[in-house]
């Protein structure tokens, strides 16, 4: 009678490991606390998180903010590991906070795809920007009032924007977004002419926002001007459930959504 419900028991188990789909491993039942970038996840990890589940039975807990936000939090120990767009400071560095570049991403210019503007100098984008230009026909577009949409000062695109494509000098701006990638639902539902900027690998699956070409290059080209570099963060060197983590965005199937979202892996 104790044989019986012993294998009834171990048959029981079995059949709800399986309908469940969960694999066995030693990772199983284990949480992994992710702070990701907001252009990171939609970029990225949308499509490859509930995979890495799957793969290795470590649930996520998700956390998504500014690149600022996120590196915070695990200065904070509020997270197990991060996700950047901007390069660390030195005094992070100090606090042995470490950056694990992953991808190469474009950084787009986007526009409305009714907008009837494809291509821009990065002077005319400099001076966009700067609020030089109300009108598009003053950088040989049509005549259609300019707006500028820009993702909030503390996200990693609006520092790179400012970096790379200002030279430092102040973005001016008609709205601004909390999180980087909120200027793709902004662009969706403002009037022709808006304007912003934002990750092409978060881009990529908006097909109401097309991107604007910028001297004579788009977005994945090898002369294409801007860039900006995807970072894994962690204190100290990757060990445990982070370095599962880790290894899995490095791996053949991480490589392989980079490429496929228009962008370039790291090794």
């Amino acid at each position: 009678m104790k044989k019986s419900m012993f294998a009834s028991c171990v048959m029981s188990i079995l059949f709800l490991v399986l309908s469940f789909n969960v694999p066995v491993n030693a990772s199983a039942g284990q949480t992994l606390r992710y702070s990701a970038s907001a252009q990171v996840f939609e970029g990225f990890d949308s499509a490859r998180l509930d995979t890495f589940t799957q793969d290795t039975g470590i649930a996520i807990d998700l956390y998504v903010a500014s690149s600022q936000s996120c590196v915070y939090r695990l200065l904070q120990d509020m997270t197990d590991v991060a996700s950047s767009v901007r390069p660390l400071s030195q005094r992070e560095k100090d606090f042995g906070l470490n950056a694990i570049p992953f991808a190469k991403d474009p950084l787009a210019v986007i526009t409305h795809k009714s907008t009837p503007v494809d291509a821009l100098t990065t002077e005319q984008l400099q001076s966009l920007f700067s609020g030089n230009v109300a009108n598009w026909k003053e950088v040989g577009g049509p005549d259609l009032a300019v707006t500028l949409v820009v993702p909030g000062e503390q996200t990693g695109a609006h520092k790179n924007f400012r970096r790379q494509v200002m030279r430092h000098n102040d973005v001016q701006f008609d709205y601004m977004t909390y999180t980087s990638t909120r200027v793709l639902e902004a662009i969706e539902s403002l009037p022709a002419g808006a304007v912003s900027f934002i990750s092409r690998g978060a881009q990529i699956t908006h097909p109401k926002v097309k991107v604007i070409l910028i001297d004579g290059t788009k977005p994945g080209d090898a002369d294409y001007p801007f860039y900006q570099i995807f970072n894994l963060v962690t204190k100290g060197e990757p060990a445990g459930t982070v370095k599962t983590f880790v290894d899995f965005i490095t791996s053949d199937k991480g490589k392989a959504l980079i490429l496929e979202r228009g962008m370039l892996p790291v090794e």
